[in-house]
């Protein structure tokens, strides 16, 4: 069966549109968003490096280990600067990914700013066992200092201006 109207809502709401939706059905999620001042095919290419970038700019995680990508679909290991291990199971697409464990969710859009350079929105956090919920205790500020490090790191891999 096929939901021709439903898949083409998803579509026109675009990556950052559908990750704030995504999240509103998550009870205490928080999405932090900055538009960064590259293209986005620049900033979704490290967003998206998994075993590398993304270990860089998240502050919680310490490696990333990709176990499986088939089509869009990924599977990876991740430990956390404290030593917690997580299994990965999401999707990964140009723009969009959704990664959950059985104790996180984390979930990155990139899209075009109409205006120039790239709307970047991050939302995630410690999962409540048993339940589609994150616990709000310091997430947001998590989320915030994981787009400074991403801001950052694109500052850094940008070419700079001649004098």
């Amino acid at each position: 069966m096929t939901f021709p109207l439903a898949h083409t809502a998803a579509h026109s709401l675009g990556t950052v549109g559908r990750l704030r939706v995504m999240a509103a059905g998550v009870p205490g999620a928080r999405v932090v968003e900055q538009v960064v001042p590259a293209p986005v095919e620049a900033v979704w290419a490290l967003m998206s490096d998994l075993e590398g970038e993304f270990g860089r700019f998240q502050p919680d995680m310490r490696t990333v280990r990709v176990l499986h990508v088939r089509g869009d679909r990924v599977e990876a290991l991740a430990r956390s600067k404290y030593g917690l291990r997580a299994h990965f199971r999401g999707v990964l697409r140009p723009g969009w990914c959704w990664l959950q464990s059985r104790f996180l969710i984390i979930g990155m859009a990139a899209a075009p700013e109409p205006g120039g350079g790239t709307r970047v929105a991050l939302t995630g956090g410690v999962r409540v066992p048993g339940r589609a919920a994150i616990v709000p205790l310091g997430a947001e500020r998590e989320l915030r200092e994981a787009m400074g490090r991403l801001a950052g790191r694109i500052g850094e891999m940008s070419p700079r201006a001649e004098a």
